[in-house]
């Protein structure tokens, strides 16, 4: 079950013409068990109509300070009452009034009441997001402990492309699980490494040998760590989507994850290696790209440094090593023998040649296999629901592991 479970959510809606994207962040939230309170700003109120909130979430919507019947002074009572005040979409006006302390509004007053944590999630044009004054507001914020969930790039409003598009509702929500994930979690006071992303290994100074790796289930196994109270580090070629409340290490190629892994996985209690490293890189390469007038070029492939294998060689007494693999045939076998192998205590291992399964789907199946044997099959469901599953196992074995030494 979520950490969201009967946490109380103030949903903060400002003007943004994303405030319509607030709607399935307002869905989300009641689905993961939250009491969800939305506080409109006016100009939201000419985006999104209130009534929608109102239907959708566990209360009425909230929108001025002198109309509302809730309490005679709702902004301290929202306030007080929060676990969590999120503000999605943030525009750049209310990101100043958040800096400046200005009560505004409603939800400005109510931010101002609060002593929970706060989650702001922007949207806005490019150039506005990029103007120094809201990056120093932006910077300003963050330096006094509120969770900015930075925007994407993608379309934006006007049919434009650029940075500014406000985040997916995925990282919305897993920035606030780990804004309200109690330390008493059940990973409190481990430290977990997590691998996610596809390489790139270069050819030239524009292309590469990759894979079709999202990230998704890495990035969705560091959000569930983190939400149960793990101290986290993400090691990622996809850091633009990286979960909140995690140490982001940003990579690209297999021997930049290697290096990086080298450096953090001794130390840690947990390895979950759910990255989708190339097994093979080109022998050369140039900083110049390759023309076609240059003809047909010859790409002599070399192996990348087996870092799974090198983790299973060098692990330390008392860490967990969790491997991945993808296959698209004799899936079960497979694993094992790559579990067996590479000296690992568990490996999740996908079918990636289903529907809706692995790479680049916001689904997985899986099939969990324990080097004692025991297996776990795991029918199509989120990410998020696999990466439970997959913690939970660890925690099965680690218990596993203690009362053998009580014997």
């Amino acid at each position: 079950m979520s950490n969201l479970a009967g946490r109380r959510v103030i949903l903060g809606v400002t003007g943004g013409i994303a405030a319509y994207k607030a709607v399935e962040v307002c869905r989300r939230l009641v689905d993961a068990g939250a009491h969800v309170v939305p506080v409109l700003t006016e100009s939201a109120c000419k985006m999104v109509g209130p009534a929608t909130f109102s239907a959708l979430a566990s209360e009425r919507a909230h929108t001025s300070v002198f109309n509302d019947h809730s309490s005679a002074i709702p902004h301290t009572t929202l306030g007080q009452s929060a676990d969590v005040v999120v503000v999605c979409p943030a525009t750049a006006r209310v990101i100043s009034d958040l800096r400046t302390g200005r009560s505004g509004d409603l939800l400005t007053a109510t931010v101002l009441a609060t002593r929970a944590p706060v989650v702001v999630c922007p949207a806005m044009h490019t150039e506005m997001w990029e103007q120094p004054s809201v990056q120093d507001n932006i910077n300003m914020l963050e330096s006094r402990g509120v969770v900015v969930v930075a925007p994407e790039s993608g379309r934006l409003a006007g049919g434009d492309m650029g940075h500014g598009r406000l985040a997916s509702p995925d990282r919305i929500l897993e920035a606030i699980e780990a804004a309200v994930g109690a330390p008493s979690g059940d990973f409190a006071g481990k430290s977990v490494l997590v691998t996610a992303g596809g390489t790139r290994e270069p050819i030239d100074a524009v292309r590469f040998v990759g894979n079709r790796s999202s990230g998704k289930q890495g990035h969705a196994l560091a959000a569930e760590a983190a939400a149960r109270g793990a101290d986290v580090t993400l090691i990622t070629t996809k850091p633009e989507t990286a979960p909140s409340g995690v140490r982001v290490v940003a990579v690209d190629t297999a021997q930049e994850m290697a290096a990086a892994c080298t450096a953090h996985a001794p130390e840690a209690d947990v390895v979950i290696m759910a990255a989708a490293v190339a097994d093979f890189r080109p022998a050369t390469t140039t900083d110049r790209k390759l023309k076609k007038s240059d003809g047909v070029p010859e790409l002599v492939m070399v192996p990348t440094t087996d870092i799974l294998a090198g983790l299973g060689a060098a692990k330390p007494t008392g860490q967990i090593l969790v491997g991945f693999a993808a296959e698209t045939e004799d899936l079960v076998a497979n694993a094992a023998q790559k579990l067996a192998a590479k000296n690992l205590d568990m490996i999740v291992a996908n079918d990636v040649s289903k529907p809706g399964v692995g790479f680049e789907h916001e689904t997985n199946e899986v099939s969990v296999l324990m080097a004692g044997g025991l297996r776990h099959d795991v029918a199509m469901s989120d990410k998020r629901d696999i990466a439970r599953v997959v913690l939970n196992t660890v925690l099965e074995i680690e218990t596993h592991r203690q009362d053998q030494e009580q014997e």
